[in-house]
């Protein structure tokens, strides 16, 4: 019986179309499947990075309002000109478990927010020691306190944001605008907005 070459070439055509296609969907299934893992590790990461920050600036601040704190400042030489706390050995040791954690964080972080936030949050930790360095703790102004939580509440907002968590909800009495600021860098958060008030 005469084989049909037109059928037999449709056939091997039709052949060779479903294995290309077969193998692009399985590569990109794979691709799929490992960009999703990627994105998971990297989530991983963040989270331990932030959660280690956040518990270095606590440590280091807790040390700071200790009675026993051993603190001096001296002006920084250049610009900004501001008072640099130093320690002994004891706050020496939760001074370099934050700048480590710092310097950890902007290796890891995505997004520009989360880096301004925690700079911020290490200013306002750098005056509260110098003002703890000349004088007690309850003569401290009571709003770089405020300041001080407020950068932390701010970072933690940048930092769900960047995980992928809702990032704009109530935390504690300070309510959320309902505006989203995801889609920028710059935005100022609901809390940020609250807490410094008009203008």
């Amino acid at each position: 019986m005469p084989v049909n070459v037109a059928q037999v070439s449709v056939t091997a055509a039709t052949t060779l179309v479903a294995v290309v296609l077969g193998g692009w969907l399985t590569v990109r299934a794979q691709d799929r499947l490992w960009r999703r893992d990627h994105q998971r590790q990297w989530r991983d990461i963040r989270l331990a990075t932030y959660t280690d920050f956040l518990t270095a600036f606590r440590a280091y601040v807790a040390y700071v309002l200790q009675p026993t704190a051993k603190v001096v400042v001296v002006p920084r030489s250049r610009p900004p000109y501001d008072l640099m706390p130093f320690f002994d050995e004891k706050g020496s040791m939760h001074k370099e478990r934050l700048e480590a954690t710092k310097t950890t964080l902007r290796l890891v972080s995505g997004r520009h927010r989360v880096v301004q936030a925690s700079n911020a949050m290490i200013r306002h930790a750098r005056s509260v020691a110098a003002d703890r360095a000349m004088s007690e703790v309850d003569r401290i102004p009571p709003e770089r306190f405020q300041r001080l939580w407020s950068a932390e509440r701010e970072f933690v907002l940048a930092a769900r944001e960047e995980l992928g968590l809702a990032s704009d909800f109530e935390i504690g009495d300070r309510p959320s605008t309902g505006e989203n600021c995801a889609d920028s860098d710059h935005a100022v958060s609901p809390l940020a907005a609250w807490v410094s008030g008009p203008q």
